[in-house]
C-alpha cells in the first residue's frame, strides 16, 4: 500500500486520467473529491461489496433457474420419445 500524506486542496494523480483533491478536513473524516473518466465505476467500498454480493446473488438465481429450464426441458423430451400407451377400451371393436 502506497501512503501519502497531503492537505487541503492538494492532489494526487493516478495514471493519465485520475485526479483525487483533498477539500477538507473535519475531525476523521476526509473529504474528497474525484475526478475521472465517466466510464470508471467509483464507489465506496462497502457500496461496492454490496453490489458484488448482489450480483453474485443474481447470477447464482439465474444459474438456478436455468438448470430449473433444463430439467424441465429433458423430462419433455424424454416424454416426447416414450410410446404412448393406448387405452384397450378406446380401440374399435
Amino acid at each position: 500500500m502506497l501512503i501519502l500524506t497531503r492537505g487541503i486542496e492538494e492532489k494526487i494523480i493516478i495514471g493519465d486520467n485520475i485526479e483525487i483533491t483533498i477539500l477538507g478536513i473535519q475531525g476523521e473524516q476526509v473529504s474528497i473529491g474525484i475526478d475521472a473518466p465517466r466510464e470508471l465505476s467509483i464507489h465506496r467500498k462497502e457500496v461496492y461489496e454490496a453490489i458484488q454480493a448482489e450480483n453474485l446473488r443474481a447470477a447464482r438465481s439465474v444459474t438456478a433457474n436455468l438448470d430449473k429450464i433444463g430439467q424441465m426441458m429433458e423430462s419433455r423430451q424424454r416424454e416426447n420419445r416414450e410410446p404412448k400407451a393406448t387405452d384397450p377400451s378406446s380401440r374399435p371393436s
